[in-house]
């Protein structure tokens, strides 16, 4: 086994946390991660991110309950970025609805077209002014 050092430091303390689907290899989102928050991730099964608007930990579906239970953890080679692999609870990630927070296609013309369907009502899981945000 090799002993790998995250690079926190690179980017002012965080480093990118790209969360995908273990079964389907969706990218589900993308937060961040700090060290607290990636111990806590490998201490609870469930990810945590660093919120930079809120300036915090914050559990991913602790106000939706659409929690991610980690099944892998990987390091690219660079050291400053972490790949989760996730069984993702509930019908969506996406503070918006959407099962991914990649929804969008960019077309050519530099248009954006919503290409997935949504998975849920995003105001029947959220109470007013508490959505989740990315980290």
């Amino acid at each position: 086994m090799n002993s790998v050092n995250i690079d926190f430091a690179k980017a002012g303390g965080l480093v990118p946390a790209i969360i995908q689907d273990h079964r389907t290899g969706d990218v589900l989102m993308l937060g961040f991660m700090n060290s607290m928050s990636l111990v806590e991730t490998q201490r609870s099964g469930e990810v945590v991110f660093f919120s930079r608007s809120r300036n915090k930990l914050w559990k991913k579906g602790e106000s939706s309950g659409h929690v991610l239970k980690v099944r892998e953890l990987r390091v690219d080679c660079d050291g400053d970025a972490i790949l989760v692999r996730v069984e993702a609870v509930g019908p969506g990630v996406c503070h918006e609805g959407y099962r991914s927070c990649f929804f969008r296609k960019l077309e050519p013309d530099g248009n954006a077209r919503i290409i997935e369907e949504r998975t849920f009502a995003p105001e029947t899981v959220y109470r007013q002014g508490h959505q989740e945000k990315k980290a």
